[in-house]
C-alpha cells in the first residue's frame, strides 16, 4: 500500500518539492508523522526531489534521486520509505521498498531513485 498526504493530493506535488525535507526508512508502514519517526531505522536529510514533470494523461510525477549515504540509527529490517516535513510534523508520502533492507546501527543505506506521482484525471 502507498500513502500520499491529502495536502499533496489537493495542492499538488509542489508540496513534496518544497517541504519534503527528510526521508526515513521504516520497519513497517507509517500512517502519520509520529509513526514514521517511531518506526524509523535510518534517515537521509534533504533528499533531492526533482521539479514536477510535465502533465501527461497518466498524471504528474517527481523523482527522488538515489540515496547513497543515508544514516542508519538502529538495527532491523526496513520495509518502507517515508518522506516527511519536519517543520510542520507531517508525513507527506510513504510506500513499501522494492525489497526488505537489513540495516545495522552506524551503517549507511542506499536506495535507487524512485518516482512519486499523482494520477491524471480519469
Amino acid at each position: 500500500m502507498s500513502l500520499l498526504n491529502s495536502l499533496v493530493l489537493d495542492s499538488g506535488l509542489s508540496v513534496l518539492v518544497a517541504n519534503g525535507n527528510r526521508l526515513h526508512i521504516c520497519s513497517a508502514e507509517p500512517t502519520d508523522y509520529a509513526t514514521a519517526v517511531s518506526l524509523s531505522l535510518g534517515t537521509k536529510n534533504t533528499p533531492t526531489i526533482s521539479a514536477i514533470g510535465a502533465r501527461t494523461p497518466s498524471g504528474r510525477k517527481v523523482t527522488v534521486s538515489a540515496i547513497t549515504n543515508g544514516a542508519v540509527s538502529a538495527n532491523g529490517n526496513a520495509s518502507h520509505w517515508a518522506i516527511v516535513d519536519t517543520v510542520n510534523s507531517r508525513l507527506l508520502a510513504a510506500k513499501p521498498l522494492d525489497a526488505t533492507l537489513a540495516v545495522n546501527n552506524g551503517d549507511t543505506f542506499t536506495l535507487p531513485a524512485f518516482d512519486i506521482g499523482i494520477p491524471g484525471p480519469a
